[in-house]
């Protein structure tokens, strides 16, 4: 008898697909063809798997910066309104903060705690109170009915209210794991990371304005050592991260490769004398354009005979004239090198904690423009040991930043 109490039909032959002998008032369960587990007409292809998995990397991006932003605001309403309530309510503190406007949500979460505490969800005892199973609108009805405890902190409430608006629509699409858009996605990685600096934990890395640190990239940092991004060529470099951002207000900027196309194309002239001028110095090594090494690269990449070699002298001759408009033309230095060139590298405030890379390997048939590029990150704070005890192990930056200096020690100047 089923739960509907409708008679299911008995599993053997003679019933099967012979509706025939099947009795009033029963249900006939239609088996599937074949045997094995689910057929090959229910199976996932390509499109579907993508798509699936499209929808998990965007979900898990947007719950990271959601759990971020609701822990940090669960502990901002907790310092600021329970040392108000506490001495008085007591463990209650919450229920009495909420008051009548907020009684059923609250309730809901008093609830919702006793059954998790018969069913042994609470895992740690630190989530044993009544806040912990407060979701994020709740949090902020206690913020916004307690605005006074909270002004001497947060400079605008209205900013405040906009940015857990925009998470809103995420915080919906992520909890009933519907798909999330890229758009969206964005959206709210924005509206979290303008709300942790306002809860004031923002990202405490010097470079935050040129490469902000991701959460993703916060939490699980120690997989790719300081490789924060990669990209299969230099177009989508540039389309994630210009090359203003990459250069623009660099105090630093060391360079290595064969004609540094990235940064002589793609940053003016005019920039670099303004840079130059508000005090950046930079080393720039090129290949020499004379030497053996740019035939052979000429050979690997099928170029016609000198064809390199004058692009990469047209390329130096440009970074002269910007040395010659300076005031100060050793804070430009220009230098050739004749070795076999094996990658190009370009480190902005590379003697400090928030330098950043960008790098790339020469291929053999593969031109610079469709090389794949790695950017790091110079900062030890997303580099984490596997256990208490154990040190770094340091990530790629400093392995390019010492091949420079040593190719840089062993190169000669362009008068």
């Amino acid at each position: 008898m089923g739960s509907g109490g409708l008679e299911l039909p008995p599993g053997d032959d003679r019933h099967e697909g012979n509706t025939a002998d099947v009795q009033p008032g029963t249900v006939s369960l239609a088996r599937p063809m074949g045997t094995g587990s689910i057929g090959s007409e229910l199976d996932w292809g390509a499109e579907a798997w993508l798509e699936v998995r499209t929808r998990a990397q965007r979900a898990g991006r947007a719950y990271i910066w959601l759990n971020l932003v609701e822990q940090r605001l669960r502990a901002v309403v907790s310092a600021l309104i329970r040392p108000i309530y506490e001495p008085v309510h007591g463990d209650d503190w919450v229920v009495a903060a909420a008051g009548p406007v907020g009684q059923e949500w609250v309730q809901r979460a008093v609830a919702v705690r006793e059954v998790s505490r018969r069913k042994g969800y609470l895992l740690d005892p630190d989530d044993d109170n009544v806040l912990s199973f407060l979701t994020l609108p709740q949090l902020r009805e206690l913020m916004v009915q307690h605005w006074p405890c909270f002004e001497p902190y947060l400079d605008d409430r209205r900013d405040v209210e906009l940015a857990l608006d925009e998470l809103e629509v995420t915080r919906n699409v992520v909890s009933r794991n519907r798909a999330l858009s890229q758009a969206v996605l964005n959206q709210a990685e924005r509206a979290s990371a303008r709300l942790l600096e306002m809860l004031g934990a923002g990202g405490d890395v010097p470079s935050a304005r040129r490469l902000p640190t991701d959460a993703v990239e916060d939490l699980v940092g120690d997989r790719y050592a300081d490789v924060v991004a990669v990209h299969s060529d230099r177009v989508r470099l540039l389309r994630r991260f210009p090359a203003e951002d990459i250069f623009g207000g660099a105090r630093r900027l060391d360079a290595l490769g064969i004609g540094l196309n990235l940064l002589v194309q793609n940053f003016s002239g005019r920039r670099l004398v303004r840079l130059a001028e508000a005090g950046c110095r930079a080393r720039l090594l090129f290949l020499n354009p004379a030497s053996s090494a740019v035939k052979r690269r000429e050979r690997e990449l099928g170029l016609k005979r000198g064809e390199l070699s004058r692009a990469v002298e047209m390329n130096i001759l440009h970074m002269r004239r910007v040395r010659a408009r300076l005031r100060d033309p050793g804070a430009f230095e220009i230098q050739v090198y004749d070795e076999t060139p094996r990658f190009t590298a370009y480190l902005v405030d590379g003697d400090g904690s928030d330098g950043i890379a960008v790098v790339q390997s020469y291929l053999r048939a593969t031109r610079g423009m469709e090389a794949p590029v790695l950017v790091l990150r110079n900062s030890g704070r997303v580099l984490k040991p596997d256990e208490p005890g154990d040190a770094d192990d340091g990530g790629l930056f400093p392995t390019y930043r010492e091949e420079f200096e040593l190719a840089w020690a062993d190169s000669r100047p362009v008068s």
